[in-house]
């Protein structure tokens, strides 16, 4: 999907603390943010790691943390310093055998044979099936398990954890099994009762998605003003200051695509199930939070970017209320790329099928260093450019 982000300030107010740590200003989503710096802030390709297999082993040690306490609410959290971050895409990055890249790679493979199993269907043959692929049902999960199986070959290949994590809509999933936060068999089960819920919610309250390319957020918000009438309308992805997805019911839809025809702003369909992120998908809701009550989230072992408010959470439970929110909410994509940019990072590598969000990046933060790892090769030069 290609997905949308709000105007936000670039600067961030830097200013260095008694014994090396640096305080982080984030006003956007009140943050204020002490970090301790990153033993791993050398070059990726400097700091490799032997290669290794699928993620059953045992977890690297925690990072140097700092401590982020609220501009306005709540207690302090717990944050990891960040130098460098892995980004897992969501729906709209798929093809027609996309797993192709992974199978051939032992470490892809046992990912993909795993979700395999879970999923009672052969992933890799199934991601050349188009009628497969048009299902959310069968395509959320198979997304899961590529970019899983591409963080593997990543690893494998001799690339360090990184410090931060991000996953746009569906890829926050991969992100928290990336992050020790979840199970890889957790995460699938999770997404397959997530997808059926969404495939239904959209049978029974029929919506779409249409990205608005060239404007942000706030301009967004004001042609949605114009037509919501008595539908649901809503800017339902922040991507860039120049791309932003509204999601909603077909006839808001369709007057919003009218609108942004009369004020010349480019208008693109999405080839989704629903109205994604929106009230319309409510219905849903119960389900995945049922589901989500019955495994175990842990605390992640590095910051995760998380989609509702875009702030880097390493909290267990917060993270299980996000997850379960995500559903009905923004996907605050711009927000938490400027959080992670904000905490450190200066180096964000894609991993899974295409580079949708390695050219967000362009548009979000030209400063920082970005590269997609859509196959072994791919994620070769990655770290050989990093």
């Amino acid at each position: 999907m290609g997905f949308c982000a709000g105007l936000i300030q670039q600067d961030m107010d830097r200013a260095w603390q008694p014994g090396g740590g640096e305080t982080i200003g984030v006003p956007q989503v009140g943050l204020r943010v002490a970090l301790a710096p990153s033993p791993r802030s050398a070059p990726l390709a400097r700091r490799r790691n032997p290669a290794r297999g699928a993620s059953s082993g045992a977890q690297p040690a925690a990072l140097p943390i700092g401590t982020v306490r609220r501009a306005t609410r709540g207690p302090p959290v717990t944050l990891l310093a960040v130098s460098y971050a892995v980004l897992f895409p969501g729906q709209g990055s798929q093809f027609l055998g996309m797993a192709d890249p992974w199978a051939s790679d032992p470490a892809g493979r046992a990912v993909l044979d795993e979700a395999s199993e879970a999923m009672g269907r052969d992933v890799v043959l199934g991601c050349h099936d188009e009628a497969a692929l048009a299902t959310t049902e069968f395509l959320q999960p198979a997304l899961l398990a590529c970019d899983v199986a591409a963080f593997e070959v990543m690893r494998r290949e001799g690339a360090d954890d990184p410090d931060g994590v991000a996953g746009h809509s569906l890829g926050e999933f991969a992100a928290l099994v990336a992050a020790g936060s979840m199970s890889l068999r957790d995460a699938l089960e999770l997404v397959v009762i997530r997808g059926l819920a969404m495939q239904r919610a959209g049978e029974e309250q029929p919506g779409g998605m249409t990205a608005l390319l060239g404007i942000g957020s706030a301009d967004a918000e004001q042609l949605c003003d114009q037509v919501r009438r008595d539908g649901v309308l809503v800017v339902a992805n922040e991507n860039s200051p120049v791309q932003v997805v509204a999601s909603g019911s077909i006839p808001a839809i369709e007057r919003l695509e009218a609108l942004a025809a009369e004020r010349k702003v480019r208008a693109v369909r999405l080839g989704v199930a629903g109205a994604f992120h929106s009230e319309l998908m409510r219905p849903a809701l119960p389900a995945l939070s049922e589901a989500l009550d019955a495994i175990e989230i842990r605390a992640p072992r590095m910051s995760i970017a998380e989609n509702v408010t875009g702030e880097l959470v390493t909290d267990a439970g917060r993270l299980r209320e996000l997850v379960s929110l995500q559903l009905v909410s923004p996907v605050r994509w711009d927000t938490g790329i400027r959080s992670l940019a904000g905490a450190g990072a200066t180096t964000f590598i894609e991993v899974g099928p295409g580079e949708v969000l390695t050219k967000l990046m362009k548009r979000i933060d030209g400063s920082v260093r970005a590269a997609a790892a859509g196959s072994p090769e791919a994620a070769r030069r990655a770290i050989a450019a990093t």
